[in-house]
């Protein structure tokens, strides 16, 4: 079971503080490319996560050939985007998908399945505070080239709207991490837990790494 480390005292806003805690934290890989037949592209992914109790801090890390920022508001739909996801289950039956561009849009929902689902609304949306290192909210056509980019997410436990958690400490749950761009000339769908389904599926909390909160 993967712990996430503590590290008390740091707020979002305080990027300065933010980075340096993330230079203390390893990073995990987001390269399983589990459908590599029909998608073979697979950019390089990592992210890198921590919490201060009031806080869970999410960086992602991308290297990419194609980048796209189309979609204009939150709720829309991400995952046509460059877009880097986190679903997270807190009881291992019903879970949240937070999917986000790179220009930071952010569709959040809490899942009973994949058709059962509820969208976050205005203020649990205004929440989840998002940092991208690419302009915010701004919208571009696909790029072909280097492209680096990341983007930190804040996320407070009302973040999970449909259960009543109060602080991430000590907090038990199970999650994946993925990387998807479903409109991109060279669409690809990366994990960091492994997907064993015949076709893209991010919907499958049973491939899911259970994760702890560290008190």
């Amino acid at each position: 079971m993967m712990e996430i480390r503590k590290i008390a005292g740091i707020t979002p806003e305080d990027r300065e503080a933010v980075e340096a805690a993330f230079a203390g934290v390893e990073s995990q890989a987001i390269a399983c490319c589990n459908w590599p037949a029909e998608f073979p592209y697979a950019p390089q992914v990592s992210f890198r996560m921590f919490h201060t109790g009031a806080w869970l801090m999410l960086r992602f890390d991308v290297a990419e050939r194609y980048t796209m920022a189309r979609v204009t508001e939150d709720n829309g739909r991400s995952w046509t985007d460059s877009c880097v996801e986190f679903f997270i289950s807190p009881d291992g039956k019903e879970y949240y998908n937070f999917e986000t561009t790179c220009a930071g849009r952010l569709l959040l929902a809490w899942h009973k399945s994949r058709h059962e689902a509820e969208q976050a609304p205005r203020e649990v949306l205004d929440a989840v505070k998002r940092y991208t290192s690419l302009p915010f909210g701004e919208t571009f056509e696909e790029r072909v080239g280097d492209n680096r980019w990341s983007l930190t997410l804040a996320i407070p436990p009302r973040a999970l709207f449909r259960h009543r958690i109060d602080d991430w400490s000590g907090a038990k749950a199970s999650m994946n991490l993925y990387k998807c761009g479903d409109e991109l000339s060279h669409p690809h769908f990366l994990s960091w837990k492994s997907i064993e389904t015949e076709k893209p599926d991010f919907h499958r909390p049973e491939f899911f790494a259970e994760v702890a909160f560290a008190r």
